[in-house]
C-alpha cells in the first residue's frame, strides 16, 4: 500500500526505535530526517536557536526524491524526526501526494532525558531539554503515549494504518 508515516516527538522519546520496528512490522522503508540533515550538511543554518525551517525543507526535498518512487511502488515509508517546525510537516505533506499518517510521541521530559542518556552517543541533558521544549509546542496527528511497552505502542500505531489486502 502506498502511504507514508511521520513519527515525530522530542529527543529520547523513542522515535528511532519505534520507526525501525514499525518498518519491519509493515515491511516499510525507514528514513531518518536527522540522517538526511547530517549527511547533507544542513545543521548549520539556525533560526531562533534551532535548525532552521529552511534546512528542514531542504531535507524534505532530498528525502522526497528518494521516497516518491518507493511510494509509487506501493512501499510504505516511515519518516522519523523531531518535526519541531509545523511548516516542515506541512511542506512534506504538500510534496508527497499520498495518503499519510502522523503520530506525535508523548513522554515526560524526565523519561526523554533518561532514555537519551542510555544511548551510545547521548545528545546530553541540555539538548534534550531544548528540543523537548520546541517539539512539544504543538501536537500534530495522533498522539501516542510512549511510556507504555514498545509492543503496545507499535500495536496502537498499526491499529490506525490500513490493513493489507
Amino acid at each position: 500500500m502506498n502511504y507514508y508515516i511521520i513519527i515525530r516527538g522530542p529527543l529520547g522519546c523513542g522515535k528511532s526505535t519505534i520507526s525501525a520496528e514499525l518498518s519491519k512490522r509493515i515491511n516499510g522503508n525507514y528514513f531518518s530526517i536527522d540522517r538526511v540533515l547530517n549527511d547533507n550538511d544542513l545543521l548549520g543554518d539556525k533560526e531562533e536557536g534551532y535548525i532552521s525551517q529552511k534546512s528542514f525543507v531542504k531535507a524534505n526535498e532530498i528525502a522526497c526524491k528518494k521516497t516518491t518512487s518507493l511510494l509509487k511502488q506501493n512501499q510504505p515509508i516511515i519518516f522519523d524526526g523531531n518535526f519541531y517546525w509545523k511548516s516542515q510537516i506541512d511542506d512534506l505533506i504538500k510534496r508527497l501526494d499520498f495518503p499519510h499518517y502522523i503520530f506525535t510521541l508523548k513522554a515526560p521530559l524526565e523519561i526523554c532525558i533518561k532514555r537519551d542518556s542510555k544511548r551510545d552517543k547521548s545528545h546530553g541533558e541540555i539538548a534534550a531539554r531544548v528540543v523537548y521544549k520546541k517539539s512539544t509546542e504543538f501536537d500534530y496527528g495522533t498522539l501516542i503515549d510512549v511510556t507504555k511497552p514498545l509492543q503496545d505502542c507499535l500495536d496502537e500505531i498499526i491499529s490506525y494504518l490500513p490493513e493489507e489486502y
